[in-house]
């Protein structure tokens, strides 16, 4: 049955299916484009305010007006650790993970310019250079549960199915010199975990199909959105402050995916488990303007404007398949094993360029004196200008991937206001600070009844001196998201994994003036 004589022959029409789905890439977009808290910890400490307030290091990624308040050069360094406890509901059960990453948050170096004559309208200018963690992709989770209702061999099932592809053509799905197939069903149809009814093959059945399914899975990502940013910033009479920035990103995102499948007393197969894991490299840049005016010796009004950040990236997508065989009925009361029962996928490789929202804010602080400050601040979000294409299909593919992918990014996700308030008090050498920000749901509908809204909680202490500086800040985050690992033509045959998600990033921001 499995005999792949003329295997080459079908690679063209296997690569045809093999097409990218827009709706997976319209996913990528945001998953790149989603910002929660960056900058200092003093920053980060009143509720990520770049929009307002300057005097700050954060400003170089925020608002780079705000280096246009620095009368003296900084240098400073935010190392943190981020915490990660997740609990998963699958079906009947309940699991819980974590785990703990250092990271470097941010580094920066200001560079305040001489003062400039007293008759002089602009009367400073600064530059800055800062390396900034703009997204962590950290995260793990896993699962588990009893399934009534599928395995994810139902999914290569009804892949082979929807193709209406014959037996024969099949088995062109795989190069058993290599021991590598070309798409999910060509793997579990060598491995008899899918086989056809008729002589020619369609429709498809699996064995142990009214076996109940432990299943098991996991989750692990890794990586970040980094970002080196060059500012420029000037002080016109000691009233407005203009900056612009430019920002070159550096996108790292890995994740392994693992699910285990175990048949209830199983005749046919114990098992199978199915592996998947990528890999994504890109670099973007972008441009920020941003103003703040000085409208009372109290009262500092800004407004910044990120352009969209044009990322070009690269992903290589790698799957695995193994069975563990009882043994193969033969219909004559016989069984085998087969040779082969662990397939690995012919790894896929696919470059494309993602557009991020573009983001404009507006805020404003109010100084209490010498006693501190509050700030607070309004961003806009326009998720639904974002796009991808690429250029490695024909022409035509190419436009279809984008008008599809597009259309996808329309029908999915909508336009958000992220809001953020904070302050700090200040005694002496001694500064206590607190801040709340939430995130608005990207999402037109709550898919699985979930809302994905974020609230992070922020609070921190710090010293400040005449040559020395040191804040250590902590930030709760809070919110849901799911998981699916397999998706059938029937809602009521497949679940999901419902994701509570709390993070805890602590870090210390020490620095220097000279």
């Amino acid at each position: 049955m499995k005999n792949n004589i003329t295997q080459w022959i079908g690679v063209a029409s296997v690569a045809l299916l093999s097409l990218p789905a827009s709706g997976q890439y319209a996913y990528d977009a945001l998953r790149f484009s989603e910002i929660n808290q960056t900058g200092t910890a003093r920053f980060q400490a009143v509720g990520g305010n770049h929009t307002a307030l300057g005097g700050d290091a954060s400003s170089i990624n925020g608002n780079p007006a705000g280096l246009g308040f620095y009368n003296r050069s900084e240098l400073s360094l935010s190392p943190a650790f981020t915490n990660i406890n997740t609990q998963s509901t699958y079906i009947d059960r309940l699991t819980t993970d974590g785990k703990t990453t250092p990271n470097l948050a941010h580094a920066s170096l200001v560079i305040a310019g001489s003062a400039q004559s007293q008759y002089r309208k602009w009367k400073r200018t600064s530059i800055g250079i800062s390396f900034s963690r703009q997204q962590s992709f950290q995260n793990v989770f896993s699962y588990s549960g009893r399934n009534n209702r599928s395995a994810y061999a139902d999914y290569a099932v009804e892949r082979a199915n929807n193709r209406n592809i014959s037996a024969e053509q099949l088995d062109l799905d795989y190069d058993p010199n290599t021991q590598e197939a070309f798409t999910t069903e060509g793997a579990y149809y060598q491995l008899y975990m899918i086989n056809p009814s008729t002589a020619l093959g369609p429709p498809y059945f699996r064995y142990d199909r009214d076996r109940p399914t432990d299943q098991m899975g996991t989750f692990e990502s890794t990586g970040a959105n980094t970002q080196w940013t060059f500012a420029y910033a000037g002080n016109y009479d000691d009233r407005l402050y203009v900056g612009l920035s430019l920002g070159f990103n550096r996108i790292n995102y890995n994740y392994t995916n693992t699910l285990e499948d175990r048949f209830v007393n199983g005749t046919v197969f114990r098992g199978s488990t199915h592996i998947e894991d990528l890999n994504v490299r890109g670099n973007g840049f972008n441009g920020t303007l941003g103003l703040i005016y000085k409208a009372s010796p109290d009262l500092q009004l800004g407004a910044s404007i990120t352009s969209p950040t044009f990322s070009s990236i690269r992903e290589t997508f790698y799957e695995e398949v193994s069975a563990d065989v009882i043994g193969i009925p033969t219909g004559n009361n016989q069984v085998f094993v087969p040779d082969v029962t662990r397939i690995l996928m012919i790894p896929n490789d696919f470059d494309y360029r993602i557009t991020s929202p573009l983001r404009a804010s507006g805020g404003a602080t109010y100084f209490l004196g010498t006693n501190g400050f509050l700030t607070g601040s309004v961003e806009y979000v326009g998720y639904q200008g974002m796009n991808v294409r690429t250029t490695m299909l024909s022409a035509s593919d190419n436009t279809s991937f984008r008008n599809d992918t597009r259309r996808e990014i329309q029908n999915t996700f909508k336009n958000t206001v992220n809001l953020r308030l904070g302050g700090e008090f200040r005694s002496g050498l001694f500064r206590a600070r607190a801040g709340l920000a939430f995130l608005g749901d990207p999402y037109q509908e709550r898919l699985d009844g979930i809302n994905r809204s974020k609230l992070l909680y922020s609070a921190g202490v710090g010293v400040r001196g005449e040559r020395f500086f040191a804040d250590l800040t902590g930030t709760y985050n809070t919110f849901k998201s799911a998981f699916t690992p397999y998706v059938l033509n029937n809602p009521g045959d497949y679940a999901s994994a419902s994701i509570q998600n709390r993070m805890v990033n602590a870090m210390i921001t020490v620095g220097t003036f000279f």
